[in-house]
């Protein structure tokens, strides 16, 4: 069969983008036929975790990637599309925070943040942790998934003498509904 799929896609000419064009139409076909053998696995019985040791990953992740979860307030399939720029929405805070810019970070709060986090105590916490680990020298690149209603965000932070997670939640309407600050396991 690997033969088969190879002569499909190998050529002798010089014409490497059609060839590479061909082996991606062939791996979208084959992502299509795996899809559809997890869904009649599914409907005939088989669990997550059947599923995710056939595919050689943990029963969450097969869910992650095949299953359509439901949302249990109205029984309608649940939006799993992280909010479009999360990720650089969480490396211009991340930016504003080692910057000092904490009015700019406080803005973005939605109402419920606003009430229980002032740009005082923002800028307190975030001078804690400089006190504690030193002075903030990087990020990673952001880690984006979606939860129910919002996007969440984990940051790799890296100050002089430790590192931390940065944990943002965004609303859809690019709000910031949780902003945590997670020291990392030595």
């Amino acid at each position: 069969m690997d033969a088969f799929l190879a002569s499909r896609v190998l050529t002798s000419g010089d014409d490497w983008a059609a060839s590479i064009g061909r082996a991606v139409r062939i791996q979208a076909a084959a992502d299509d036929v795996v899809r559809a053998a997890v869904q009649q696995a599914r409907r005939n019985g088989a669990t997550w975790q059947v599923v995710g040791d056939a595919l050689g990953v943990s029963r969450q992740a097969a869910f992650q990637r095949y299953g359509k979860p439901i949302d249990p307030r109205t029984g309608e399939p649940m939006n799993t599309t992280p909010l479009p720029g999360a990720a650089e929405l969480a490396s211009s805070v991340i930016h504003d925070l080692a910057s000092g810019k904490w009015s700019r970070v406080a803005e973005q709060f939605d109402p419920a943040m606003r009430d229980g986090l002032s740009e005082d105590a923002l800028a307190a916490a975030w001078a804690q942790i400089v006190g504690l680990s030193g002075a903030f020298e990087a990020h990673g690149d952001p880690e984006v998934v979606r939860a129910g209603d919002v996007t969440i965000t984990n940051t790799l932070l890296s100050l002089e003498a430790g590192d931390f997670k940065a944990r943002i939640v965004f609303r859809d309407d690019r709000t910031i509904a949780g902003l945590h600050i997670l020291e990392q396991a030595s």
